[in-house]
């Protein structure tokens, strides 16, 4: 039992709340911070009202760490949830190690300037965290997270190698509104737009964005067009399982999504650097961000599922083997719940679920991990308990060849 402090007020971190407000035999006293405190004052109140328990709130700038270190050393919390932004990642570790508290996130850092995902500048943190007896676990949302559960399990259980990997990630929702994103507008449109890269022999192949793709039939949505992008996950999951001979990464995007995409690109929305518009420098990724329907929006009238797995094929005592590992989620039924939408929903309650994990100990571990280097049964577990029921299916035909 603890107290924990949870560091971003948009759709991720209000499921985080809710779902840590839900389990408060773990976490105790929550505290929620942001830039936006009326944010925060905002979840706190509907905490209050649908579950009956008392959420602190405080205003916080994630990029500051002396900021963050005094709002540490006065909440006194034993474990900082980041779900701000991945640009904040570094001065929120660094606020944990000079206040002397576990860390942990659900997507990896990148510079502001360029979208490039890489761990390394975690990784390079992994002394001074064990030094310090800390523990920071990396990227613990679904995807990164419970999709390097999902594959840490099935090489436990079902594999003595596993040589091919295929993350599925479809969302069949349909929020009604002509574009919009169901996480961060600034982060997916950078994420996206960059080129893809999958594992295959030893090395890193990229292609152009977009530029490979297919049905990909997902259970109880159907064929969805999928495309390959790059995903950090693939960065560790290649580095801890050696034997995969080829790991990829598909997502589903819709025609109308893909279109509106293009045209945004094609007149300079999505570009990342600097452009003077009425004597100002704005950015003009940024400024669509703010012109696009916010993600913690969405939830109310979403309707459709999401279905994220692993499709695994390897060796089993001398004999090949495939295993698909999944879960679905429904978009109203995580409003009803927490009033967020299922994007929200999957990444907010493995990142509760790794919390939990660490607060009881079965996790806790000094240095910087990723969710594959640990334990994954009792992570399977929770997800069971904790509204994120996992099928698994053996040695059946997977939904797309290898």
């Amino acid at each position: 039992m603890a107290n924990v402090l949870i560091i971003g007020a948009g759709g991720v971190g209000s499921v985080v709340a809710h779902k840590c407000a839900m389990n408060s035999n773990v976490f105790t006293t929550i505290m929620l911070a942001s830039r936006t405190k009326s944010k925060c004052d905002r979840i706190a109140a509907e905490i209050q009202e649908m579950h009956g328990v008392t959420v602190q709130t405080a205003q916080v700038d994630a990029d500051v760490v002396a900021e963050m270190v005094a709002l540490i050393r006065s909440f006194k919390p034993v474990l900082v949830i980041n779900v701000a932004l991945p640009y904040q990642d570094l001065p929120i570790m660094d606020a944990c190690l000079e206040a002397g508290v576990h860390y942990m996130d659900t997507a990896n850092y990148e510079p502001k300037d360029v979208a490039k995902f890489e761990y390394s500048w975690q990784w390079a943190y992994k002394e001074r965290f064990e030094q310090a007896g800390l523990m920071a676990l990396l990227g613990c949302g679904f995807d990164p997270g419970a999709t390097q559960v999902f594959t840490a399990y099935a090489n436990k259980h079902y594999f003595d190698r596993m040589d091919y990997l295929d993350i599925v990630d479809c969302n069949a929702g349909n929020h009604g509104k002509a574009f919009a994103t169901n996480f961060n507008p600034e982060i997916n449109i950078r994420e996206i737009t960059q080129p893809g890269r999958y594992w295959e022999n030893g090395e890193w192949i990229e292609i152009p964005a977009m530029s490979i793709h297919k049905p990909i039939d997902y259970p109880e949505i159907g064929a969805r067009e999928s495309y390959v992008l790059y995903h950090e996950e693939l960065e560790s999951l290649v580095k801890n399982f050696p034997t995969l001979k080829r790991a990829r990464f598909w997502m589903t995007f819709g025609q109308a999504y893909l279109t509106h995409l293009e045209v945004l690109q094609n007149v300079g929305m999505t570009r990342i650097d600097k452009v003077q518009f009425q004597g100002m420098d704005i950015v003009p990724l940024e400024f669509l961000k703010a012109v696009l329907p916010a993600p913690d929006s969405l939830g109310e009238n979403y309707t459709g599922q999401t279905s994220i797995g692993c499709q695994i094929k390897g060796v089993k005592d001398g004999e090949e083997r495939t295993c698909f590992i999944w879960n679905n989620c429904d978009h109203a039924e995580t409003y009803r719940e927490v009033r967020g939408q299922a994007v929200s929903y999957t990444t907010g309650v493995p990142a509760m679920i790794g919390a939990m994990l660490m607060l009881t100990g079965v996790w806790m571990k000094p240095g910087v991990w990723n969710c594959e280097e640990l334990d994954p049964d009792p992570f399977i577990e929770q997800m069971n308990r904790q509204g994120l029921p996992v099928q698994e299916r053996i040695n059946i035909p997977l939904p797309h060849e290898y």
